[in-house]
């Protein structure tokens, strides 16, 4: 903080009156909120790489001279060890989007207006931020090419599969990774800037909504497909197909005036690169959450898990079979935590510690217990119930208020805000449901003591559409949180479905 300090005092002319230091995540930077005596504010930064610092106050330098909605640098330190930038505010778009995360995706208007701002003015930093951009000033490499692709492939087979006690033959392994890192890599004609880590958290938010851009010092050339993969399908974020295809659809509608290619061409490379993506966070999550011990990172491999799965499902995701086989044995495997190998003598020396704690906690993977809530329309049948157990409840909604009587909520689902607003200030659903979570609470516990595998909860209501799907919603969310049992949604006639593995 020191230094920080002292160019502060540099540029100002006077100490700050105050000094707080900011959160971090996976950067190795500390950030400082600097506060003068008529409560002006600047972000102080302290790095411990120069080449990193200049990287990023280069590119954010030359994007404010093409009005993209960055920080400004104010002051950069002779040694390039520290900057001073302008404060763009304590709200992120992953704060904003807080409520909607806990809803299980289940995200307002609001909320989707936010999201789509800040995918439709993703092209211009990617597309208007290359023009005349020297990419020589990107750290570590100048662009996204086939080696820079292997290095992240390797990044996830080395702090992710190895430590997972994977069996696997290397050779066939590079193999495939040799083919997707040619699939991927930057091609020729290609003159885009890859933000690299475009996510919720590296977006500001003004009084307005209007978002602005941070942290993408380790950007560099490459293909633009990436940036949406990174964002769409962010693992903790839950967003739902359909938001993420309106989504892509803003997306490629915002970037028309700056690229050549068709919006199918841009699809079917995309599924190339939202697993790409995957394997890199979980290479990311594995160095972050199981050698270094940050909890968000230990916290967000379930759900990168469950997202790898899901993807996993369509064969033209992951064109390379030995890899698929490979992903498809990763994801089946039932304690992934408490495989993880020790390291070897002179790896990081927290790293069997990590093990031994999640070794000792008693949720992980200890209950084989899957818990089945369906929505349905009476109208249409009860749910049947696939595993052949015939155990669980059904639960009639429909004696509860029914928004669906009022034509303003006629085209609206339980997962919208303002019909979880209208059964909410009624309330007589949140009584109803009071008595369901005692029921399903002692329910789930005893299975859990005596091992069973499966548990089934249905709501039903007269068109599967307002009353069931919120208490549906709910049920799933409340076991989820309170167990960390595998939990499997669906909401059968919305055609919606979901799955929170156990954690």
């Amino acid at each position: 903080m020191e230094r920080v300090l002292q160019l502060y005092k540099e540029w100002k002319g006077c100490m700050p009156r105050t000094a707080e230091q900011l959160p971090g995540a996976g950067s190795n930077r500390k950030y400082y909120r600097l506060t003068d005596d008529r409560g002006e504010t600047v972000i102080g930064v302290g790095g411990t790489s120069r080449e990193e610092n200049e990287a990023f106050v280069g590119l954010a330098r030359h994007f404010a001279s093409k009005q993209l909605p960055v920080p400004h640098i104010l002051a950069v330190s002779a040694d390039s060890m520290c900057y001073l930038q302008t404060d763009l505010g304590h709200r992120s778009l992953y704060d904003a989007l807080a409520e909607g995360r806990k809803r299980g995706g289940a995200y307002s208007e609001k909320e989707k207006e936010l999201l789509r701002r800040t995918i439709e003015a993703l092209p211009r930093i990617q597309y208007k931020g290359a023009e005349g951009l020297d990419f020589g000033c990107c750290y570590p490499l100048p662009e996204m090419d086939a080696q820079a692709v292997a290095f992240d492939l390797n990044y996830f087979k080395y702090c992710f599969l190895k430590p997972s006690g994977l069996d696997f033959h290397e050779g066939r392994l590079e193999e495939d990774f040799r083919a997707m890192a040619a699939d991927l890599a930057v091609r020729p004609s290609e003159n885009t800037f890859l933000y690299r880590d475009f996510q919720a958290r590296n977006v500001m938010l003004d009084d307005e909504g209007r978002p602005y851009f941070i942290d993408f010092q380790g950007g560099r050339k490459g293909a633009a497909e990436y940036d949406v993969a990174s964002f769409l399908w962010q693992a903790s974020a839950h967003y739902s197909p359909a938001l993420r295809q309106e989504l892509v659809d803003a997306y490629l509608k915002a970037s028309r005036p700056y690229r050549r290619i068709s919006d199918e061409a841009f699809q079917s490379r995309l599924k190339r690169f939202v697993l790409f993506r995957t394997l890199q966070v979980l290479g990311a999550y594995g160095f972050r959450g199981y050698f270094e011990r940050k909890p968000y990172f230990l916290d967000s491999i379930p759900p990168a898990i469950a997202n790898l799965r899901c993807l996993l499902e369509n064969d033209e995701v992951c064109p390379y079979p030995y890899l698929h086989a490979l992903l498809k044995e990763l994801v089946a495997l039932p304690r992934l935590a408490e495989s993880m190998e020790m390291p070897s003598p002179g790896e990081e020396k927290n790293y069997g510690k990590v093990v031994d704690e999640c070794k000792a906690t008693p949720e992980i993977g200890k209950s084989p217990l899957v818990v089945r809530v369906f929505s349905f329309s009476y109208r249409k049948g009860i749910p049947e119930d696939e595993s052949g157990n015939g155990g669980g409840y059904v639960f009639d909604c429909r004696a509860t208020h029914n928004p669906g009587r009022y034509e303003q909520y006629k085209t609206l689902t339980g997962l919208d805000e303002p019909v979880i607003r209208f059964l909410e200030e009624d309330g007589e659903i949140l009584r109803f449901l009071e008595s369901v979570y005692h029921l399903a609470d002692t329910h789930v516990e005893r299975y859990m003591e005596r091992g069973f595998t499966d548990l089934m909860f249905a709501f039903g209501c007269t068109g599967g559409q307002h009353r069931s799907v919120y208490s549906a919603q709910h049920l799933a969310l409340h076991l989820h949180e309170k167990y960390g049992i595998e939990v499997r949604l669906e909401h059968r006639e919305q055609g919606i479905r979901e799955t929170w593995p156990a954690t």
